[in-house]
């Protein structure tokens, strides 16, 4: 497994990057809306199968990196950007397996 770094525009936006194979570079699309620890799959790009003539995939998770110092041209931007998307908090509702899972110590 591969992690990969991107930030916040690439992940809102979308995106081509490269990343690394056994093989060399390949193109990863980033699709417009991708969240934190999506997991994507290279299609036999993995390590060869064993007693096989076939490779395995590789995954890729990609990481939206947060900057933790801006300028301050991103600093507005962002401040901007946040008044459009207004303050409402969505409360994440837990799956009946979730709470079932919670319930049998697990």
């Amino acid at each position: 497994m591969l992690d990969v770094d991107i930030n916040i525009a690439q992940a809102a936006l979308g995106d081509e990057i490269t990343v690394p194979t056994l093989d060399g570079e390949e193109k990863l699309r980033i699709p417009p809306g991708t969240q934190p620890g999506k997991v994507f799959k290279l299609r036999n790009e993995g390590i060869p199968v064993l007693n096989r003539n076939s490779r395995g995939d590789q995954l890729v998770t990609v990481n939206v990196q947060i900057p933790t110092q801006l300028t301050d041209e991103q600093k507005a931007l962002l401040e901007s950007l946040g008044k459009t998307m207004g303050t409402e908090i969505k409360i994440q509702e837990r799956s009946f397996l979730d709470k079932l899972k919670d319930m049998l110590g697990g």
